[in-house]
């Protein structure tokens, strides 16, 4: 029997996630932890361990992102948004669902509240199985006791149990601040096939963009024998992207003795990956050629939504095979008034456009009034632009207010306008200025 063109990518993401599950049909298994008999697909129901996994994702979400400034102040990061629909945090989710892996753990601290009811139970992803899920993961009391993830390293040592539930061969440590398509399972063998420790994977990037990252030095065979943090001069341009598969018993012993030491910065780059390398272990770099993108500045992150514009752009959202999902808020379809005109530019669902749009990248229920003219701008959710306004190069937030006859911008650098903002009526905005977030302007 033929199958559907449509559905050859969800059958492939099935198929991946069966081999992670270890399962061919739902038969008894010896559980794990304790030998006792369990379906091959549920939990232990003697000691509650789920059924084994091969591996389990873990998503770094916590991260302040204080250079995006005024987008920042209400929201973590990776709860950004990003090209017209989605959230910065659908991208590493998507790649897990689209490499196979079912059981995600989302480590959230800064301004967690929105981003936690937007990833919910992960259905939106298909996280949401008996066999996997996606579970936030915030810092927590232990006892007597509690602190907050004091760094990359120590996230994830505070959630040892929750991986011990899953007892995974593996684990993939994700930045949750990054838009990047990759398949992870190709990672993941690799990995496997080197027979290593760590995995770390790596972006080719030129001399001097390598003085900004870390850098792994390898030999012919890809083996890491030195990391560099922010070379003055680098010996390679193999920049790390902070993607790391580690083997989960090798990595869990280093995660305790990392926690405990006092001196420690508990992170992966300053502290774990050097003790690794000092005590001898395989570690390898895994070479990505596809897109990615540290969104982590203003300029960047309006870099990146203007790229998605570009004749052939560099990232393909349209990729069946590397679907990006999100949260679907079942809006209207966008309209176009009789005598506006839209040119080059992405519209997202319940846009109603009466004015001028070029070059822009136009989110969820944004309204643009009559008269207004709105370039080389991103425009976030539910924001609304009244008549006769002038906005060029801005980032402006979610449920932002633009009165009528505003100018906002110039044109020569990006003018942000944060959350809950209103500009009155006639008000301009600098070019090149930061409003935070509920400011009323004048």
């Amino acid at each position: 029997m033929s199958i559907c063109p449509k559905n050859k990518s969800s059958k492939a993401r099935r198929d991946k996630r069966r081999a992670n599950w270890k399962m061919t049909a739902p038969n008894l298994v010896k559980c794990s932890k304790c030998g006792e008999l369990m379906m091959s697909h549920r939990v232990c129901k003697n000691c509650g361990t789920y059924n084994k996994k091969e591996i389990v994702a873990m998503l770094l979400a916590g991260g302040q992102g204080s250079r995006l400034f005024a987008l920042t102040q209400k929201k973590a990061k990776p709860a950004v948004s990003y090209g017209g629909k989605y959230k910065i945090i659908d991208f590493p989710l998507s790649n897990c669902t689209n490499s196979g892996i079912d059981t995600v753990g989302v480590l959230t601290q800064y301004e967690p509240l929105e981003l936690n009811a937007y990833i919910g139970t992960g259905g939106f992803w298909d996280l949401d199985s008996l066999n996997g899920g996606a579970y936030v993961l915030p810092p927590y009391m232990k006892g007597e006791t509690g602190n907050w993830y004091r760094g990359t390293a120590d996230a994830i040592y505070q959630n040892i149990n929750f991986i011990d539930n899953f007892d995974p061969d593996h684990i993939i440590v994700l930045s949750g601040d990054q838009i990047c398509t990759m398949d992870y399972d190709k990672m993941l063998q690799y990995h496997k096939e080197k027979g290593a420790d760590c995995t770390i994977s790596v972006l080719n990037v030129t001399y001097e963009e390598a003085k900004r990252f870390g850098i792994m030095n390898t030999d012919e065979d890809e083996r890491i024998y030195e990391f560099e943090e922010k070379p003055a001069e680098p010996k390679s341009t193999k920049a790390s992207m902070g993607i790391y598969i580690f083997k989960w018993k090798l990595i869990r012993q280093y995660l305790i003795d990392d926690g405990n030491d006092p001196e420690s910065e508990h992170d992966f780059g300053k502290n774990i990956i050097p003790r690794m390398l000092e005590d001898g272990r395989k570690m390898y770099a895994y070479s990505f050629d596809g897109y990615w993108r540290d969104v982590g500045t203003i300029d960047s992150l309006w870099e990146a939504n203007m790229e998605l514009l570009d004749e052939n752009p560099q990232i393909d959202l349209n990729d069946d095979k590397m679907r990006i999902y999100t949260r679907n808020f079942s809006l209207p379809p966008h309209y176009i008034a009789p005598g506006a005109s839209v040119k080059n530019s992405i519209l997202a669902d319940g846009c109603v456009i009466e004015g001028e749009v070029e070059n822009c990248v136009i989110h969820s229920g944004v309204k643009i009034g009559k008269g207004s003219v709105v370039k080389n701008s991103v425009i976030m959710k539910d924001t609304v632009v009244r008549t006769d306004c002038q906005i060029d190069k801005a980032l402006i937030d979610e449920e932002v207010v633009i009165e009528q006859g505003c100018k906002v911008g110039e044109g020569n650098n990006v003018t942000v306008i944060g959350y809950h903002c209103v500009a009155l009526e006639n008000a301009t905005v600098e070019d090149g200025a930061m409003i935070y977030p509920d400011t009323i302007l004048h």
